[in-house]
């Protein structure tokens, strides 16, 4: 089993991670099968903290991706996205890391502050995988993970024909 560690940052639900298991705080692991692969997922939620401390080196260096996470009913948290996604590459000193971006809360859609079409742009834009979830009936969860493991296997695969470009999930 190969385990990868993940960090969800940006702006969440609370319920994005309660079908998850615990471990300790603001950390939860979840297995998951990708490509006939198990994988323990480690899975760091820093999502709803200050965009500054998210960047913190303790949590970047150690993470084989990124779960960057915006509210598809709160623009603000859609800007973010690019800030927070900058922030890694110049704290890592690195052009590309293997990122989801994810736009949660696609059920209230009588409240959809950001198009799906947006989120597939910046996703595009930051050479990312793009998924839109709804946490709160557990609807692209998973996927999120998955689209997440395709970009670090992507970025981690000794063969240069497997780097394709990034997956969109629409």
């Amino acid at each position: 089993m190969t385990t990868r560690r993940v960090a969800m940052i940006g702006s969440r639900s609370q319920h994005f991670v309660e079908r998850y298991t615990p471990t300790i705080e603001n950390e939860f692991e979840r297995m998951i099968k990708y490509k006939g692969k198990e994988y323990l997922v480690q899975i760091l939620d820093t999502a709803g903290q200050d965009e500054y401390s998210v960047v913190d080196r303790r949590y970047i260096n150690e993470m084989d991706g990124y779960v960057l996470i915006y509210s598809v009913t709160l623009r603000s948290s859609f800007e973010l996205v690019r800030v927070i996604h900058d922030k890694i590459l110049n704290a890592l000193g690195v052009e590309r890391v293997p990122i989801a971006v994810v736009g949660n809360k696609s059920d209230l859609h009588m409240q959809r502050q950001v198009s799906k079409e947006e989120g597939v742009a910046l996703a595009k834009e930051l050479d990312a995988a793009f998924i839109e979830t709804s946490a709160k009936y557990d609807e692209n969860v998973t996927k999120a993970f998955e689209s997440l493991l395709a970009e670090i296997e992507k970025q981690t695969a000794p063969d240069p024909k497997q780097r394709q470009s990034s997956c969109i999930i629409a």
